[in-house]
């Protein structure tokens, strides 16, 4: 027998001893554990995201940082638990219990070190700031990230089985993060907050490693070791140091190759993550349960393929028919990930948005199968199973990170959508053709395969055009609107007249100059008081409350219509604007209502988050502070809204300054405004707030009223008489304060407000208003 055929046994785990039998049923212990440990490390994840965001802003830089650090922190704990398991005489076990309780060490009071490190970088370079967001989170992560080597060897001294081992164990503790991401999304976050939830997971950590502790020193760890002796007895040979496996005199996977495999494998994974969020986010405008719901999905469908796995990682008699599954597989994968997109826009508009998360958890069954088929194929069941598992999930750990960072921060930035999938896609092919090189079929067999893949890329390349045709358009029709009322509206047609995608987001206009960011109305290209169809009389006002506005920060720039409006104001100096997505400008340049705000030399554009820049910018004072804040109930909206938020815009008002915001029509933003303001009024769906007493003066907004020019054009030509009619009209509303009146936008006190909002919860970072409510 040659010493291939004597390995090749091994590898799979031929043994049939009582204690292999039944891998899953003898000592399923750990498995729930694993899948335990699963369930707090996504609510940290969850959490602790959102409350970074919190700090360093959700623009794309803050994003990427903090996703790159996550990942990254799991790829440098998996090599930490890979050199752990090089040591016989460490207890594996216990190991991974101390772990545990390390990480509800850190769980416990991570919320008040971000809080720490906030206050000591607020006003620092991005340089300074990212690495402390970076430090903040690479610690928790590579402890998180440890245990699945740690466990694989564990599971492999006693059962021999690379496969198994790391399929079952991916399976419970992916599967377990996934519940954790749907309770999250349906009812933790919304009851807890981000404080309880982050208790819960630190609490669950402490419950798994104190189970794992009592369990090892009940069962005493070191009979692995004595079960992977047995084994080795068993098969009467000594386990081949070598990393390939010899069948015909051809040789096996190279790990090498297995470990660009896995790379590239987790750059398609991610890739494809980053794509689906983004039409699933769109779907439903933005919810904050949707980032909750769409990784949960794909998560379930990572560990159900993963699970899937375990019955084909039998004993390799033949790897390279191994190898043409796993090709097949891929090919699957990819194919099932490029469809997801047209099978989404389908379900969108016939069923509720959440039957979308269908395709995505069963695409991501194939591509969460690839990672454990890699080991199984690639991994001696040896003493260094774990640290070699460590690399390949290193390996895909970085090759995630790749992908995350390549498809949401330069692919989405120079593609649309579509050729983003398509590259994707397209990079996945290559994969299961070179998997189906390894396989080393006969020439006939290799060529009808490979005309297959090419034909397939191909028809891909070919129909994408067609199938992703008039996405969005279809996508926005799951509102709960008559179709008729968007369609005329705000479609005017069937297709959008100008689309943006970026690495920000995704803005269609509509030919009717309707505004919509990421799936949500976001204003007009309007600045007209005489035909105001997008309430930008409410922009206008600025004067009825406020005596003398020179300085004015708005934040949110979208159509820039208000922007317009305001920068125009007779009585303005100077207007800065915070703008976090870049998208807009280039809409505004195009549309003769707004270009000209772009040339304005009292007008001055920053592109960050808004939150960020006040951190950054700690000095800067104004008269007021505008926002015309979107939908309350949309993902991070309640960064604008909180306690927080509006006590740090009181330390950027000057004596008299007012902060007009919108609240649409929230009371809970309408309470916690006059929470933390002592004066204010609600005109229309915004609050004007103030720490010094509103001078409301009707008159003097007349004045201002009457003299208003854009662009050198008058905005009533008082010698017509319906200009007359609708200036008579727009200074009525001063006279509806507490009112009822026909008017649909009356004014209202702080008084009056107070009482009728008496109830409501106030809004701050840790509860995050109504985001989680929805």
């Amino acid at each position: 027998m040659s010493a291939g055929a004597a390995v090749a046994p091994a590898r799979g785990g031929a043994a049939t001893g009582p204690r292999r039998a039944s891998f899953l049923e003898s000592s399923p212990q750990w498995y729930l554990f694993f899948f335990v440990s699963g369930f707090p490390a996504l609510l940290y994840q969850i959490v602790w995201q959102r409350s970074l965001f919190t700090f360093y802003g959700v623009n794309i830089e803050s994003v990427t940082m903090v996703v790159t650090a996550f990942m990254l922190g799991l790829g440098l704990g998996s090599l930490l638990g890979g050199v752990v398991t090089r040591y016989p005489r460490i207890p594996l076990l216990a190991t991974f219990g101390f772990v545990e309780l390390l990480t509800a060490f850190y769980g416990v009071f991570s919320l008040r070190i971000f809080g720490w490190a906030a206050e000591f970088t607020a006003g620092s370079s991005p340089l300074k700031t990212g690495t402390a967001a970076f430090a903040l989170i690479v610690l928790p992560t590579m402890l998180m990230g440890s245990t699945l080597p740690i466990l694989v060897s564990y599971t492999v001294r006693i059962f021999r089985n690379v496969g198994m081992s790391v399929g079952a164990l991916y399976a419970a503790n992916t599967l377990g993060s996934a519940a954790a991401c749907f309770c999250a999304g349906r009812f933790l976050m919304r009851w807890l907050g981000e404080w309880k939830t982050v208790a819960l997971a630190a609490g669950l950590n402490a419950v798994v490693g104190t189970g794992v502790l009592i369990y090892h020193f009940l069962s005493e760890d070191s009979q692995s070791s004595r079960f992977a002796a047995e084994a080795a007895s068993e098969q009467g040979h000594a386990i081949a140091p070598d990393t390939r496996v010899k069948t015909g005199g051809r040789s096996d996977f190279k790990f090498a190759l297995a470990l660009a495999a896995a790379c590239i494998a987790g750059f398609v994974s991610l890739g494809y993550e980053i794509v689906w969020y983004r039409l699933f986010s769109f779907t439903n405008g933005g919810e904050a349960k949707s980032f909750a719901y769409l990784l949960g999905a794909y998560l379930a469908g990572v560990g159900g393929g993963s699970l899937m796995t375990h019955r084909f990682c039998r004993p390799l008699r033949n790897p390279q028919t191994f190898a043409l599954f796993l090709a097949v597989a891929t090919l699957g994968a990819n194919l099932l990930g490029f469809l997801v997109g047209p099978i989404l826009f389908y379900l969108v508009t016939h069923t509720a948005y959440l039957w979308t998360l269908m395709p995505i958890g069963i695409a991501a069954a194939g591509l969460g199968a690839i990672f454990p088929l890699l080991c199984h194929v690639s991994i001696l069941p040896d003493e260094r199973a774990g640290a070699r598992t460590s690399y390949l999930y290193l390996a895909n750990i970085i090759g995630s990170a790749l992908g995350s960072y390549l498809t949401g921060f330069v692919l989405m930035d120079i593609l649309p959508l579509r050729q983003v999938s398509l590259v994707l896609t397209l990079l996945g092919l290559a994969l299961a053709f070179v998997f189906l090189l390894k396989a080393r079929p006969g020439k006939i067999a290799l060529a009808c395969c490979s005309s297959g893949i090419l034909l397939v890329a191909i028809v891909i390349t070919a129909t994408s055009q067609f199938l992703y045709r008039d996405m969005y358009e279809k996508m926005l029709m799951k509102w709960s609107y008559p179709l008729t009322t968007i369609r005329n509206n705000y479609l005017a047609g069937p297709h959008f007249g100008a689309i943006v995608e970026n690495k920000s987001g995704v803005i269609t206009v509509s030919n009717k100059g309707v505004v919509f960011g990421g799936g949500v109305y976001d204003g007009a290209f309007n600045v007209s008081l005489v035909q105001d169809g997008n309430w930008v009389q409410r922009a206008y006002a600025l004067s009825y409350f406020h005596p003398d506005p020179k300085e004015v920060l708005m934040i949110g720039l979208s159509s820039g219509s208000w922007a317009q409006v305001v920068a125009n104001h007779p009585q303005i100096e100077h207007l800065t604007i915070v703008e976090i997505n870049p998208g807009y400008l280039s809409l505004i340049k195009n549309n003769p209502q707004v270009a000209s705000l772009l040339r304005n030399p009292k007008v001055h554009i920053d592109i960050d988050d808004g939150r960020r820049w006040l951190i950054h910018n700690r000095d800067r004072k104004f008269d007021a502070i505008i926002m015309n804040t979107t939908h309350n109930w949309r993902c991070h909206v309640s960064n604008l809204l909180s306690v927080e938020f509006l006590q740090m815009i009181r330390q950027h008002l000057n004596p008299g300054g007012v902060h007009f915001y919108n609240t649409t029509d929230s009371d809970e933003a309408e309470a916690t405004g006059l929470k933390v303001f002592p004066f204010g009024m609600r005109l229309q769906t915004f609050m004007v707030v103030s720490d010094s007493p509103l001078q409301l003066d009707a008159q003097r907004w007349r004045d201002i009223l009457a003299r208003y020019t854009i662009d050198g054009e008058p905005v009533f030509d008082l010698s017509r008489e319906r200009d007359r009619r609708r200036f008579d009209e727009v200074l009525s509303m001063t006279t509806t304060m507490d009112r009822q009146v026909n008017y649909p936008f009356p004014l209202e006190s702080a008084d009056h407000v107070r009482s009728r909002t008496a109830g409501a919860r106030i809004i701050t970072d840790d509860n995050m208003g109504t985001e989680w409510v929805r």
